[in-house]
């Protein structure tokens, strides 16, 4: 694998201080159409989460979500997405890899990620990891299919 960099989106004041959350925004919109995001929604998400853009030099490969503990299980939601002409490289093992370590610094309890249904790379990475799936829904007014996924051992 060629070297990867991860680096947190910060929200940073000024002319070019939104090129870190537009590079997040375009990565999780490519990945994750049904629910496109706007630069607004991404700069509230990044007030909440910790929200990664991964490099190889400087060309933008991937990004990830790690949400903070929820709940009595202290569940921590870890996403990594790369662009489709960046897959299987060990990008999106490297940025899971980040994601997870991060998730239990925070103390994490349970380990869960979400995949659309219809993204088969994405269930079959989650699960060469260890998670196993919890719930299949669609959310209110739509008609895509998301699948929760708990890591229930590591692989």
């Amino acid at each position: 694998m060629t070297d990867l960099r991860v680096e947190v989106v910060e929200v940073v004041e000024g002319e070019d201080g939104d090129a870190m959350l537009r590079q997040w925004q375009h990565v999780h919109n490519v990945i994750v159409p049904p629910a496109a995001m706007s630069l607004d929604e991404v700069r509230e998400r990044a007030a909440r989460h910790r929200l990664c853009n991964a490099y190889v030099g400087e060309e933008l490969v991937g990004c990830s979500t790690v949400r903070a503990p929820q709940g009595e299980e202290k569940a921590v939601m870890v996403i990594a997405r790369v662009l489709p002409g960046h897959r299987r490289r060990g990008f999106g093992t490297a940025l899971y890899e980040d994601g997870l370590a991060h998730a239990r610094v925070q103390g994490a309890g349970a380990v869960d990620t979400c995949v659309l249904a219809v993204n088969e790379e994405g269930l079959a990475f989650a699960h060469a990891r260890g998670f196993t799936e919890t719930e299949r829904y669609t959310l209110p007014g739509g008609n895509d299919v998301w699948v929760d996924l708990r890591l229930t051992s590591d692989s």
